[in-house]
């Protein structure tokens, strides 16, 4: 169930950066995807810090792994040369 949460907010905070015009590009499906992977490594993260875990909801670690996701998208728009080609 906290992984259901973990990969919610993923998605979440990848259509959220969707409506973000800022240096939006054609890499949408990179964005989803590191938007998920973040949300699951942060969800994991949370779980070593307590607040959470892979099999039980907690709002700590579903917002963790919402700001998380949402900073790395942030992160690869600000940074595109570091990322990859846009």
């Amino acid at each position: 169930m906290g992984i259901g949460v973990w990969l919610g907010t993923g998605i979440i905070a990848a259509v959220i950066a969707r409506f973000i015009p800022f240096r939006r590009g054609s890499r949408r499906l990179v964005e989803w995807t590191v938007a998920v992977i973040t949300a699951l490594l942060a969800g994991l993260i949370a779980t070593a810090l307590d607040f959470g875990g892979w099999n039980e909801p907690d709002w700590r670690a579903g917002l963790f792994t919402f700001a998380a996701a949402l900073a790395v998208v942030g992160w690869m728009r600000a940074a595109p040369g570091l990322v990859g080609r846009a």
